[in-house]
């Protein structure tokens, strides 16, 4: 039997901040919180920052900060602030460069939130320099979760593309699949982007359909966590396969694909012939969930 109720735990569907999002726009109140020395900056580049071994964060008083764009992400308990610098990593002492992959799971709440919303608006401002009106520049706004063309002064906001991921199963045993640019051995459930104008359930079926020529029922969602490499939100579901179908992957997106009895995934995954995704994604979750505990890791 599958437990009821939603994934619990989702190392980057944390967090311990308020985001004070109608501080945005107050430009004396970020000029002030920005020369308080309380406040904390962890600088991020390309996706990384600088870690320490525990894992933990990197933070620097606003005056240690080097120049670059400068993402507001929130303010503690007590009333500490959090700010993000887009700029190359400095030199400090007993630390390394490490992204949400290698770290996300093992961080703290506040941290894993930091990171990963850090890294979500780096990678959205990177990629929207032009407004899509009018192809002039664009600046960062409201403490860099807007984007102001230089010209025409259109407002633009972060995007967030949605892309559901399922767990098929049946009675026993649930499926697994392959990419071709995967390893050999590693599986995971699957998934794809919802197209315009279709639901989470209808893509959901349709994705499952297109990959591996299934037809699934009962769509039941469990959980979502951002996955901002680069700007996704991952939807988390259940589906029922049909009895009696054949597996027909497409052999451009799935390489290859099986059905796993809990016994089969728990002998391939302690052998490794199995090679499941990472604690980090929700995929593992989702497996995890269904499976009834945790399974070997091979990372």
């Amino acid at each position: 039997m599958i437990e009821e109720g939603t994934l619990g735990w989702l190392a980057l569907a944390r967090g311990a901040l308020d985001r004070v999002a109608e501080r945005r726009r107050d430009d004396a109140w970020l000029a002030r919180t920005w020369a308080d020395p309380r406040s904390r900056v962890m600088v991020v580049e390309r996706g990384k920052t600088l870690v320490r071994p525990e894992p933990a964060l990197v933070f620097l008083p606003p005056e240690q900060a080097p120049e670059g764009e400068r993402y507001l992400l929130g303010v503690d308990g007590d009333e500490t602030a959090y700010f993000a610098v887009s700029a190359p990593l400095p030199a400090v002492e007993g630390t390394e460069p490490a992204g949400l992959r290698a770290v996300g799971a093992r961080l703290s709440d506040r941290d894993a939130g930091l990171l990963t919303q850090a890294v979500a608006l780096q990678n959205w401002h990177e990629t929207h320099t032009h407004c899509p009106r009018c192809g002039a520049l664009t600046e960062p706004a409201s403490a860099g979760h807007t984007r102001v063309c230089t010209v025409d002064g259109s407002e633009h906001f972060p995007r967030t593309d949605p892309a559901v991921i399922m767990l098929v199963h049946d009675d026993e045993r649930m499926l697994l699949a392959s990419s071709h640019k995967w390893p050999a051995q590693r599986m995971s459930v699957l998934a794809g982007f919802v197209e315009p104008g279709e639901s989470l359930e209808q893509a959901v079926a349709r994705e499952v359909h297109e990959e591996v020529g299934i037809a699934v029922h009962d769509c039941r969602y469990l959980g979502s966590q951002p996955w901002p490499l680069p700007r996704s939100l991952m939807l988390g579901f259940f589906a029922r396969a049909y009895d009696g179908q054949d597996l027909r992957v497409d052999g451009e997106e799935i390489k290859s694909a099986r059905w796993f009895t809990r016994a089969e995934l728990r002998a391939a995954t302690e052998s490794g012939r199995l090679g499941l995704p990472g604690r980090i994604s929700i995929a593992r979750q989702l497996i995890e969930r269904w499976y009834g505990g945790e399974l070997p890791d091979d990372s």
